[in-house]
C-alpha cells in the first residue's frame, strides 16, 4: 500500500526541491541584484531597516528547504524514510510564511496571493510525509 502512495510524496518533494533550490540558489549567486530588489520592494514599509537581516534568512531557509526536499526524495525512494523530506516540507512552509508576511507588510497583495498555491502544496507535503 505504501508503494502505491509513494508517487504523491515524491512529486510534491520534487516540486519543492525545484522551487526552493532555484529561488535560494538565485539569491546566493545573484545576491546583489536580489538585495537591491528587496531594498526597493520594502523601501516604504516598516521592514525597510531589516532587509539586511531578511535576505540571508530567507536565502538560508529556501536553500535548506530545497536541499532537504531533494535529499528527501532519495531517502524516501531508497530507504522508505520520510524524515528528511518532512523537514524539507516544513522548511518550505516556513519559507513561504516568511515571504507571505513580507509581501503583506509591503502591501504587495497580489504577490502575497501568488504564494497561496505554493503554501498549499507545502502543507499538503507535510501532511503526506507526516502520515507516510
Amino acid at each position: 500500500m505504501k508503494y502505491a502512495l509513494l508517487s504523491a510524496p515524491v512529486f510534491c518533494l520534487a516540486f519543492l526541491a525545484i522551487l526552493f533550490l532555484q529561488s535560494g540558489l538565485d539569491k546566493v549567486f545573484n545576491y546583489k541584484a536580489n538585495k537591491e530588489w528587496i531594498d526597493a520592494h520594502f523601501s516604504k514599509s516598516p521592514l525597510k531597516n531589516f532587509t539586511s537581516l531578511m535576505m540571508p534568512i530567507i536565502m538560508i531557509l529556501e536553500v535548506a528547504a530545497g536541499f532537504c526536499s531533494a535529499v528527501g526524495i532519495i531517502t524516501l525512494i531508497f530507504t522508505g524514510s520520510s524524515f528528511i523530506g518532512l523537514i524539507g516540507a516544513q522548511f518550505s512552509c516556513l519559507s513561504i510564511l516568511c515571504l507571505f508576511f513580507g509581501q503583506r507588510i509591503a502591501q504587495d497583495y497580489e504577490g502575497a496571493a501568488t504564494l497561496t498555491t505554493y503554501f498549499l502544496i507545502s502543507i499538503a507535503s507535510v501532511f503526506l510525509l507526516w502520515n507516510y
